[in-house]
């Protein structure tokens, strides 16, 4: 039996490779199933996406800790590929980061992503939003730094602070929170491509960017924005939006036809769907443990 390459070294050894690092976001277990075998390297579980899939409801702080680590841990159990979960602002002060990290650390993930909004947050694409100071943010990111069992478990600062104070503040946090020991920074909603190039002049730590769509953000190509000098670039709820739609026009052909045959052009087949969730295997695995 083969033994599963450790998250936190796979995503270091990414890290510390040439070239950009695409993380497709799932918002659960079976999209990061499909994303690993399409090929992707990584994988990120977002609060956005966790919470639209397990409520219903808007990124506003409805998920747990508890089940946002349940989520995370179900996710990578199941991938082979690293998992990157989005851990909010810790849940709460620089003793909940802590738990937090210890938490995340138990779920097999690579790391996570850690802001510097008040709580409760919100989606860093909504309007509104509101920062903790740089210097609680720093004890915070040193409290997290700290945590760790595993000197390989990834911490990624995120800041909102562009849309309340301007981005010569939120790129002064960024490189402040590295300084104490982040390993990524990640400046959340810049508003134009201008913005994406300051970002990367000035941030001298590793550098991700978020392609969320319909955002605030300018939507770029991975290759554009390894060339601006961005090590990981996230689409990180394009899954759950995409597939909204789909449920959507589905609940619709249903209710308009008695049937959805009109979306058979978009369904995947129901042998393929079996050869996604390894139905053979499972079911083999007793014949092949005779032998």
């Amino acid at each position: 039996m083969s033994v599963k390459p450790k998250a936190t070294r796979q995503f270091r050894e990414l890290l510390e490779k040439p070239g950009v690092i695409c993380t497709m976001g799932a918002h659960d277990t079976l999209t990061a199933v499909m994303i690993e075998q399409v090929g992707f390297e990584s994988v990120f579980i977002s609060g956005f996406g966790a919470s639209a899939s397990l409520y219903g409801l808007p990124d506003l702080n409805f998920v747990s800790l508890n089940e946002m680590v349940a989520a995370t841990r179900r996710m990578a159990h199941r991938v082979s590929i690293p998992v990157l979960a989005d851990a909010d602002t810790g849940h709460g002060d620089l003793h909940n980061a802590m738990h937090c990290v210890a938490e995340f650390e138990g779920t097999g993930a690579a790391g996570i992503i850690l802001e510097d909004q008040i709580f409760p947050k919100r989606c860093g694409h909504f309007g509104g939003k509101e920062v903790i100071s740089a210097e609680e943010m720093v004890i915070k990111i040193k409290a997290a730094v700290s945590a760790r069992n595993d000197p390989d478990f990834v911490i990624v600062a995120r800041t909102d602070a562009r849309e309340p104070n301007g981005l010569d503040d939120a790129i002064d946090r960024v490189n402040r929170y590295c300084d104490a020991g982040a390993d990524i920074a990640f400046v959340e909603a810049p508003l134009s491509v201008e913005e994406l190039e300051q970002i990367c002049r000035r941030v001298e730590y590793p550098k991700l960017a978020n392609m969320l769509v319909f955002g605030k953000t300018p939507i770029l190509s991975a290759a554009e924005l390894e060339n601006l000098g961005f090590k990981i670039v996230v689409a990180s709820i394009d899954s759950g939006l995409i597939e909204a739609k789909i449920m959507r026009q589905m609940a619709e052909a249903f209710k308009r036809d008695g049937h959805t045959k009109a979306m058979q052009d978009m369904t995947i087949d129901l042998n393929e769907f079996k050869e996604v969730l390894g139905v053979d295997k499972f079911l083999s695995l007793r014949d092949d443990l005779k032998s």
